[in-house]
């Protein structure tokens, strides 16, 4: 592959990216395509992978050159080289040619010098993969570590001396597992035996950088592959310790895997959105700190490993910096996720079932139930039709216009406090509450003249 012919990249490139190479070769200078957009480009001709949206432009030019050559500048990254610049139709980042002096913090250089030649700059990059340049304007491959090579072996390579590589910056092992996952790579034995060495490094790395790897994870066909490899060298154990515990758990006789195998199943199965991802990686960590042997059963069981895991999850996600939104989200997909509906709910147990979890919390709910279900590893035709079946059942109270929050009551606590005197406080949260309880096993109390009456017995 490293005599490939450059025909995509040729047609791919965008007309605004063309004539910012061009306006910098009439000023003297060279210009070159680099990183993610080269590589992945390259790599949708092997396979069906999704070219890459975002252009990313290498160049002799100092940062103030490339200001003046350009009506809208900004400056982003300006002490490390980089601006950019915006055209009529996208913005795009130019960055000086540079090189790296040591990185004494394992997260960022300790200072940063310009280059003269494009091979100096490809040098200091994580992997070979992304150590590759395009001339556009002589179309032609600059790949002076083989990285075009790589991608045809599927291999994901460090640049030089993986160990040095990982040192410098303790993110790469955890870039390294989100590439072997989205791009569906195989680790270089060198480059894989570097990772664990390299571990006080990566415990230099913050919590958001983690997160922000974990969440581009998620966009992987198999996610898995990226956490199998964070388990296997040790990354989980720093960054998420409980995670481990589910490893070699044995399940009950419904599943196929021990509780880690399930999730792996459970994360790939589920559709690829972050969030959503993040709840089916988790949605079982209780189970080893709820695990018992039944002898009734003969069987194990997980007693409120639900609620025991929405317990663990939810400081995890903040030590992990996670926004308070998804933290909630997630969650509440973790605490709600067991589902064991028959046709013996009535319509009542559906509204209290609906209220419980929350009808925005459903759509999330039916997903992430589909893909634990898929995950177990063995039939699960009948357990997809009882899914089946209360979607249909939700949907039917829901289209009855059954109220399921205080807002669908006929009165409200203002009517409340005028006709009975009432003040806000806890008494009136706890009539508000009783009323709604009865009006979801009974709708036809949900008037306003029979709740102002209840409300008075309360009272």
């Amino acid at each position: 592959m490293a005599s490939l012919s450059t025909e995509s990249l040729q047609r791919s490139v965008p007309a605004e990216v063309r004539e910012l190479c061009q306006r910098l070769k009439e000023a003297g200078h060279r210009a070159w395509i680099v990183g993610g957009c080269v590589r992945d480009e390259l790599l949708r001709r092997e396979t069906a992978h999704e070219a890459r949206g975002d252009w990313d432009i290498a160049t002799s030019a100092l940062p103030e050159q490339v200001q003046k050559l350009f009506r809208k500048v900004i400056p982003t990254g300006i002490q490390h080289g980089t601006v950019t610049v915006l055209m009529k139709h996208g913005q795009y980042e130019v960055t000086t040619l540079r090189g790296e002096t040591t990185y004494s913090d394992g997260r960022r250089p300790d200072a940063v010098y310009f280059v003269d030649d494009i091979k100096d700059d490809l040098a200091r990059r994580d992997f070979t993969i992304n150590a590759i340049a395009y001339d556009v304007l002589e179309d032609r491959l600059i790949d002076p570590f083989d990285g075009a090579g790589d991608l045809s072996r599927r291999l994901l390579r460090a640049v030089g001396v993986a160990s040095e590589r990982f040192a410098e910056d303790g993110l790469r092992v955890l870039r390294g597992a989100r590439f072997a996952a989205t791009l569906e790579l195989s680790l270089e034995a060198e480059t894989e035996r570097a990772i664990q060495p390299s571990l006080a490094s990566y415990r230099k790395v913050s919590a958001e950088r983690i997160r922000d790897e974990w969440l581009k994870t998620m966009k992987a066909k198999r996610p898995s592959r990226a956490f199998e490899l964070m388990k296997d060298h040790g990354l989980l154990a720093i960054s998420a310790p409980e995670m481990l515990e589910s490893v070699g758990c044995e399940q009950n006789k419904w599943h196929a895997f021990d509780v880690w195998g399930h999730a792996m199943s459970c994360l790939d199965s589920a559709p690829a959105e972050p969030v959503l991802r993040m709840a089916a990686l988790l949605h079982d960590v209780g189970k080893p700190r709820s695990r018992a042997f039944s002898e009734k059963t003969q069987d194990y069981t997980f007693y409120e490993h639900e609620r025991i895991g929405a317990e663990m999850v939810e400081p995890m996600l903040a030590r992990l910096r996670f926004s308070s939104d998804e933290q909630k989200r997630i969650g509440a997909l973790v605490r709600h996720h067991l589902v064991c509906y028959d046709s013996s709910w009535s319509d009542a147990a559906v509204r209290r079932w609906i209220r419980r979890v929350t009808p925005e919390l459903l759509p999330d709910l039916y997903r992430l139930n589909e893909a634990d279900v898929r995950g177990k590893g063995r039939d699960c035709s009948l357990d997809l039709a009882s899914l089946a079946a209360l979607q249909a059942h939700v949907e039917r109270v829901l289209a009855a216009g059954a109220a399921l929050s205080m807002r669908d009551l006929a009165i409200d606590g203002r009517a409340l406090m005028q006709e009975l005197g009432l003040k806000p406080g806890p008494d009136l949260g706890r009539i508000l509450k009783t009323l709604l309880d009865e009006v979801v096993d009974d709708p036809s109390r949900n008037e306003r003249d029979a709740l102002l009456q209840r409300a008075r017995e309360l009272l």
